[in-house]
């Protein structure tokens, strides 16, 4: 399938492992320049190597000026801006009871997950509203729709990340940018084993996705081929939220 990407450029947060890392490559397999977002200097270094002509910035999304100048560069390194990702989030407290929840866990878990996006997204829009058949793609979670238990502060910002994207692709319906969601269930990626330990990974009980698969998802919806995929997206959890959890 031709995706209609070649020679336009995209903004990646969180481009330092896992999820971002391989939306960066697949987005610069179809062509696309590729500035790369994290806090990680080494991680962006080791994903750059592997996004040749891609653009590396340093920045942590939860600071308004940082991400400010970030977005400043990436767009005058790229020339403009075609499609933002955001792929930066962090799991917070796992396995917690919110009685156990610092209010500063809880705080970090939107700053990343919801702030960061938002952050990010604001300082992009003049690019984007600049751009043809501009796009915006938000990495929530099946966690947005399920739940599971000791995971409030995650479930409760994936679920506002995704009606954040809803909100503003209504917001910006008139301005040729579509905003969407992939909302994952579980990755195999750095993240995930650190909460889950690898040795759940071995022999899951539980469905597993790849990154470059989540990736994928995400570079259909950048393109200008889901021009009418527009205040939605794709629930990618193998259909487990739509079986019955009753024996009956």
């Amino acid at each position: 399938m031709e995706l209609q990407l070649q020679g336009r450029a995209a903004l990646v947060t969180g481009a330092a492992g896992g999820i971002g890392r391989a939306v960066a490559q697949a987005l610069t397999a179809e062509g696309v320049r590729v500035a790369l977002l994290d806090r990680s200097a080494e991680g962006l270094a080791e994903t750059a190597a592997l996004c040749a002509g891609s653009v590396p910035v340093v920045a942590d999304v939860t600071d308004e000026v940082a991400v400010d100048a970030a977005v400043r560069e990436a767009v005058a390194s790229l020339g403009g801006l075609h499609t933002v990702v955001c792929c930066a989030g962090i799991s917070g407290p796992v396995g917690s009871g919110i009685e156990a929840t610092s209010l500063a866990e809880w705080q970090a878990v939107f700053a990343v997950n919801v702030t960061g996006a938002f952050l990010v997204l604001r300082s992009a829009l003049p690019a984007l509203r600049a751009a043809p058949a501009a796009s915006v793609v938000l990495v929530a979670s099946d966690s947005a729709f399920v739940a599971s238990p000791g995971m409030a502060p995650y479930c409760a910002s994936k679920a506002a990340l995704v009606q954040f994207g809803r909100a503003l692709s209504v917001d910006l319906a008139d301005d040729d940018v579509r905003v969407t969601t992939v909302s994952p269930s579980i990755v195999d990626t750095p993240m995930s084993r650190g909460d889950l330990g690898d040795a759940a990974f071995s022999t899951p009980a539980f469905p597993v996705q790849g990154a470059d698969e989540i990736a994928a998802h995400v570079v259909y919806l950048a393109s200008p081929i889901a021009r009418a995929v527009n205040g939605s997206g794709i629930l990618s959890d193998f259909g487990y939220s739509a079986r019955s959890g009753f024996p009956a």
